[in-house]
């Protein structure tokens, strides 16, 4: 599966983090949780940065061994989103960092979302991934 603007988004209701690609090196960064919560910020990202990342979430995501894991969008200072995985039931629930201007001493949102399918995990990444391949 490809998709025309290279995007993730995770959760759905309550709890959701997206990543969308604004342009060439310029991703959107947005996030709500219960309409209480929300973060919109631009985040200066690469595609292969932003390709690396996803790559690194499948990886972890075909792991035989479901345990606990992180993964940085990118491993820079300006790093404007990181999930911590953790199994639960057939899927991962994540806690999701967020860091508007890559600034490590402030933190916009820290949020966690429910547990998201495997499977749904697996083509949500692959989606992204697929859509920035040369």
């Amino acid at each position: 599966m490809t998709m025309e603007t290279p995007r993730m988004r995770l959760g759905s209701g309550g709890a959701w983090v997206e990543l969308v690609r604004a342009d060439e090196d310029s991703w959107r960064v947005t996030a709500d949780w219960c309409s209480s919560l929300s973060a919109d910020f631009t985040a200066d990202l690469t595609g292969d940065e932003v390709a690396d990342f996803a790559a690194r979430m499948l990886s972890c995501l075909s792991s035989p061994s479901a345990s606990r894991f992180s993964a940085a969008v990118t491993p820079g200072r300006n790093n404007p989103l990181v999930l911590s995985a953790e199994p639960a039931g057939d899927g991962f629930a994540f806690f999701v960092r967020l860091t508007p201007n890559g600034d490590d001493g402030v933190c916009q949102l820290q949020m966690e979302i429910g547990p998201v399918d495997v499977t749904e995990l697996r083509d949500v990444f692959g989606a992204l991934h697929a859509s920035l391949a040369p």
